[in-house]
């Protein structure tokens, strides 16, 4: 039997005397990222016995709307992305698509 590997990410959030994230770090030591600095976050985990996905919604206090407008976007087709390759279902990453595309107008990102 083969040694389990195992892999580690961590994020880091600086907080000011409110409880306000100010700073936003991450490290993913496999991937070669030490420390690096972001300005927002999105964490959603499956609890499999509940059956509800859990999440964190971080960014910093600095960061501007329009990029967190950019952000919403460009998650919202990467989780597009991603439930195609999960799901294979071709129709509703279809109609995900669309609603990117929606949003993107919508806000002026295009």
């Amino acid at each position: 039997m083969s040694k389990l590997h195992t892999s580690e990410i961590t994020l880091r959030v600086g907080l000011d005397e409110n409880q306000v994230p100010e700073e936003l770090t991450w490290s993913a030591q496999d991937g070669g990222i030490e420390n690096e600095k972001a300005k927002a976050m999105l964490l959603s985990v499956w609890d499999s016995k509940n059956q509800e996905s859990l999440k964190i919604d971080l960014w910093t206090k600095d960061m501007p709307v329009d990029e967190m407008k950019l952000f919403f976007h460009q998650t919202l087709v990467s989780l597009s992305d991603t439930f195609m390759k999960a799901t294979q279902d071709e129709k509703m990453t279809a109609t995900m698509k669309d609603f990117c595309a929606y949003f993107a107008e919508k806000l002026d990102l295009k």
